[in-house]
């Protein structure tokens, strides 16, 4: 009698599970024909999380809650929706060769042989709730039909397109879709947010963690629609399509509100919409926390706690400078002290600070504002970013005159900024005495602290690294990635920053005002103590912190 259902009771009962109510249930479901999953949970006899773990210990498998889990959006679109739909499976996290699966009913042999066919990868099943994964496999189906609802209707109704469809109504399928687009990618840590065009559909790709990730594809007859939507959310014009546009779109998730930068880019198959997540409550802005290093701290807290002075920050788009500035920014902020920033955009509203929004529109530039704002008494000034050479020579004079001016430059390294401000057109003596300090830094991956493997280094990956032996000493072992639930199985999860602080001695003040090469800058500065990008990238992969190739990647 209830043979079959003998593996599981036996896991329940050694979870405490009472087993004279386990014998009573597996017999109401021998007469009446009900699952013995369904008699379980709906008499009250285990819970369903019980119930899943101890499933899971039956067949040897792990459990994961799906509830708040940072999917992997590619490894869900490895799985055709019919087969999702049909064997109750959902594709969650990824590697080269291996696909995570999350199940159900850890037994059903067939739905994994049909995973395996269909992807031609090693499936790993892990057991989950049954009620968590139908409720994702649902808001999977109405994602699906509502845009096959909106490109049957697109076709039908060609000449109406945007009267339709650019309806504001909470039950547009529209709507709906690009809601759920916006709420995962900002539940998923994206940074960015890419809708592209091209010849035959429109793909949506995240970047999490500062590397693209594709999430969905979009029939093409749904373009005109979704890109419209997203330009009425941005309060942008619809029907320019020949020129780029910037917006702000806000949206509510839970208790907090995430604001969006949109920006349009016109290309051969239509327009590209970029968003850029702003999303300050995910944001640290203590310095300290940042992930810089004890002596790169005190040599770069010694420039912004004086009067006055110019601190450049440096790096390519994305690098993380705008966030070092805000958090520099809150280091120094209190009520005796008048800062006002000049942005484009204001990425981040701080409470305390004088926050002015360029507009090229209204003629309100760099260039035409900050005169207006060197005459409103300030003790520190902020530029988000010195393009010219009027917005250079303005910041320069700023920070000549008693202000500490912070800025923005996009060079590779620290020592390029006084070669750059000198091409822009300032003379170099006033480069020299006007820069106080250069922070040039780059974001790379931070390992999994959950599943991050240490290993002992060969001499062949050291010799490629060019690991420097002498100064940091060699490592005994390091961490690679290998990928848990924490982390979509990437092996990272977050960024950590890499520094190179250049403080401006006598010694670099002197070459600035001889034209020297940003070369014999370095030298100079290397001499004075500065580690390089690579060398802070280094001593934090002998921590732990983060992987050999991963600085690599980011600091040649």
């Amino acid at each position: 009698m209830y043979q079959s259902f003998r593996p599981l009771l036996d896991a329940l009962q050694r979870r405490g599970a009472d087993a004279l109510a386990m014998q009573s249930a597996a017999e109401e479901s021998e007469r009446t024909g009900r699952s013995i999953r369904d008699v379980l949970i709906n008499d009250r006899v285990v819970t369903e999380q019980e119930l899943t773990e101890a499933s899971a210990d039956v067949y040897g498998m792990g459990t994961v809650d799906l509830v708040g889990f940072p999917f992997d959006a590619a490894a869900a679109a490895k799985l055709p929706l019919s087969l999702v739909v049909r064997h109750r499976v959902l594709g969650i996290a990824m590697t080269d060769d291996e696909l995570v699966v999350a199940v159900s009913d850890p037994g059903d042999v067939v739905a994994l042989d049909d995973v395996r066919a269909a992807t031609d990868r090693d499936v790993r099943p892990v057991v989950v709730a049954r009620s968590e994964l139908r409720k994702i496999i649902d808001k999977l189906q109405r994602e699906d039909n509502d845009l096959a609802d909106i490109a049957s209707s697109l076709r039908d109704q060609q000449s109406d397109t945007m009267s339709t469809f650019t309806a504001t109504g909470d039950d547009a399928p529209i709507v709906r879709y690009v809601n759920s687009l916006l709420d995962q990618a900002i539940q998923n840590r994206a940074s960015d947010l890419h809708i592209e065009p091209t010849e035959g559909d429109l793909r949506v790709r995240y970047r999490i963690d500062g590397v693209l990730h594709e999430v969905d594809s979009v029939p093409k007859a749904v373009q005109s629609a979704l890109i419209s939507r997203l330009k009425i959310m941005a309060n942008v014009d619809i029907t320019e399509r020949r020129v780029p546009q910037n917006g702000r779109i806000s949206v509510a998730l839970g208790q907090r509100v995430v604001d969006l930068r949109l920006a349009t880019l016109p290309t051969v198959w239509g327009e590209k919409i970029v968003l850029r997540v702003l999303d300050t409550g995910g944001i640290d802005l203590e310095l300290r926390k940042l992930g810089f290093t004890e002596d790169n701290y005190a040599r770069f807290s010694t420039s912004f706690t004086k009067p006055h002075g110019m601190l450049l920050v440096t790096g390519p788009t994305g690098s993380g400078k705008s966030t070092t500035l805000y958090a520099t920014l809150a280091a120094i902020s209190k009520p005796t002290v008048n800062i006002i920033t000049v942005e484009d955009p204001v990425e981040y509203r701080l409470g305390g600070i004088n926050q002015v929004q360029v507009n090229h529109k209204a003629g309100l530039t760099f260039a035409a504002v900050l005169p207006a704002i060197l005459r409103s008494d300030p003790d520190v000034v902020l530029i988000g970013e010195i393009r010219d050479r009027v917005t250079a020579q303005l910041a320069v004079e700023a920070s000549l005159t008693g202000h500490l001016v912070l800025s923005t430059l996009h060079t590779n390294d620290a020592p390029s900024a006084m070669t750059r401000l000198i091409e822009m057109g300032i003379e170099p003596f006033l480069v020299g005495s006007s820069v106080d300090c250069v922070l040039a830094q780059r974001l790379a991956r931070r390992l999994c602290d959950w599943c991050k493997e240490e290993y002992k280094p060969t001499d062949a990956e050291l010799a490629a690294a060019r690991w420097p032996e002498d100064e940091v000493g060699r490592p005994d072992v390091l961490w690679k990635p290998v990928g848990c639930r924490n982390c979509a199985n990437t092996g990272y999860r977050g960024r950590i920053a890499l520094h190179e602080v250049m403080p401006v001695s006598e010694e670099i003040e002197r070459l600035a005002v001889e034209r020297a090469s940003a070369h014999e800058v370095q030298r100079a500065a290397e001499s004075e103590g500065m580690f390089s990008l690579r060398f802070d990238g280094l001593t934090k992969a002998k921590n732990g912190q983060t992987s050999v190739p991963e600085i690599l990647r980011v600091a040649i």
